[in-house]
């Protein structure tokens, strides 16, 4: 069993600029965060991981089943007025983040919605903003920017995606653990990214980290 804050989520006022997106600080309670993170698989190679790949302890996992399941989506959902009862779910998770990472980019219009939580503790890097996550006003400029999110204390982000969902971070390399869940579209190209996940998640359990 994990606590979140709920209540917090589904309180949460959507912000319009520069478009629509909700951030809960501290989603995540920060004694369940310390438990989360003692559980937490090392992660010495960037990229994104399927959690089949890696090896949870019991908290850490029991987060990962509160993000797959109803009262999150249903969360999700009514937030931003969406039907998501048929969405399929594709989770991945990062830890470390590499210098080519954070380049200004929208997500794959096969994910309807993205869903950021941040499990790090505050350092001074994140206190420079560097691997902080902005939300930009448009594709060029990373300094351009309405909404900064530090990746810290279990922070959430979720947005619908479309076609100016820009965002992207100042480089950072090192520790940066992230889970990225996205609510997919029923389409053939949503279909092609849920099989490459699965292959993914095979290659890498036969390779672990």
């Amino acid at each position: 069993m994990i606590t979140l804050q709920y209540n917090a989520l589904d309180s949460a006022t959507v912000a319009r600029e520069p478009f629509s997106h909700v951030v809960v600080p501290g989603f995540v309670p920060a004694n369940e965060l310390q438990a989360v993170l003692a559980d937490l698989p090392e992660m010495p190679r960037g990229g994104s991981f399927p959690p089949e790949s890696l090896r949870f302890g019991p908290k850490a996992q029991a987060l990962i089943g509160a993000l797959e399941g109803p009262r999150f989506r249903q969360s999700i959902a009514g937030l931003f007025g969406l039907n998501l009862d048929d969405a399929p779910i594709m989770i991945t998770m990062r830890g470390r983040t590499r210098e080519k990472d954070g380049r200004i980019h929208c997500d794959s219009t096969a994910k309807r919605v993205t869903v950021l939580l941040y499990l790090n503790q505050e350092t001074d890097a994140w206190k420079r903003q560097d691997g902080c996550l902005r939300l930009l006003r448009g594709p060029d400029d990373i300094e351009d920017y309405v909404v900064e999110v530090p990746p810290v204390n279990g922070n959430l982000l979720v947005f619908p995606n479309g076609p100016t969902t820009w965002h992207g971070h100042r480089t950072f390399v090192g520790q940066r653990y992230a889970i990225q869940l996205n609510y997919m579209t029923n389409d053939e190209a949503a279909r092609s990214e849920l099989r490459r996940h699965r292959i993914s998640a095979l290659v890498k359990k036969l390779v672990p980290v």
